[in-house]
């Protein structure tokens, strides 16, 4: 089978919010997808662009796609690649697109100096689990995920809140 990959355009933010919607769906999340095409249009590809999407295409079909950008260790003093989203559709799965997606970001990690590439997974997916430690990624227990948004963000950040 032969995987394709290309950096996303401009032209395919509604092809990648509906691989959004869809990955929140299979997460059980799909209450929490609250933003829009154009606010994802703005941020992939504004002024100042936030994050980077590569699209895998199999036999002419969007088979996934990752969601990702670089941030900094202190303790490494090296950039890194934090992967935000990983999403295989359902006829892909076990076909090596999620495996070729990564291996794509490791490239472009050791291409830009980084240390590492980091990502989360939810507890109750034992199938992404075992398929990350078969790549050799390590299941970080010791750490937990800290989030401030909505009103409590808007408090810290001492915002009116609306």
């Amino acid at each position: 089978m032969n995987i394709h990959l290309r950096p996303a355009r401009q032209a395919d933010v509604p092809l990648i919010f509906a691989l959004i919607a869809e990955l929140a769906d299979y997460e059980k999340l799909s209450h929490a997808l609250i933003g829009s095409e154009q606010l994802l249009a703005a941020h992939l590809f504004g002024p100042t662009p936030f994050a980077r999407v590569i699209l895998a295409e199999v036999e002419a079909q969007t088979a996934g796609f990752a969601l990702y950008f670089f941030n900094y260790s202190t303790f490494l003093t090296r950039p890194g690649i934090y992967l935000e989203d990983l999403y295989v559709r359902a006829d892909w799965r076990g076909c090596g697109v999620g495996t070729a997606l990564l291996r794509h970001l490791a490239h472009e990690a050791v291409a830009a100096g980084c240390g590492r590439i980091e990502w989360s997974v939810l507890d109750w997916n034992a199938t992404a689990i075992r398929f990350y430690q078969k790549i050799g990624a390590v299941i970080l227990d010791d750490w937990r995920q800290c989030r401030l948004s909505g009103e409590a963000l808007l408090q810290l950040a001492e915002v009116e809140i609306r």
